[in-house]
């Protein structure tokens, strides 16, 4: 089994996970720079997961903390990878390890 035979499934798994660890990499660093720090990689964590908080933080409560929107956020592509896993699997379109005479 290669990458490329199962391609519709790894490269949107793929990049739910680069926003997922993105988005939890700018929770951790958060903890210890100031929001508006000028480094470059903080600026690419904000420039990569604003979009994302906004369409979270618009179905999310006004009353929930910019934290908990980003816990939230984390939870929702954890939720939508595997969603996306399930009902591939469920179509019989993912690929799954082993195989007969495993």
């Amino acid at each position: 089994m290669t990458f490329w035979s199962y391609w519709y499934f790894h490269i949107p798994n793929f990049m739910l996970a680069a926003l997922m660890y993105t988005l939890l990499g700018r929770m951790v660093l958060g903890l210890f720079v100031p929001a508006d720090w000028d480094n470059y990689i903080w600026r690419f964590f904000r420039r990569m997961t604003d979009p994302y908080l906004g369409l979270v933080r618009s179905v999310t409560p006004s009353v929930l903390s910019h934290g908990v929107v980003m816990v939230f956020g984390v939870l929702w592509l954890m939720v939508a990878r595997l969603g996306w896993f399930l009902a591939l699997l469920r179509l019989g379109l993912a690929p799954v390890a082993g195989g007969q005479g495993s």
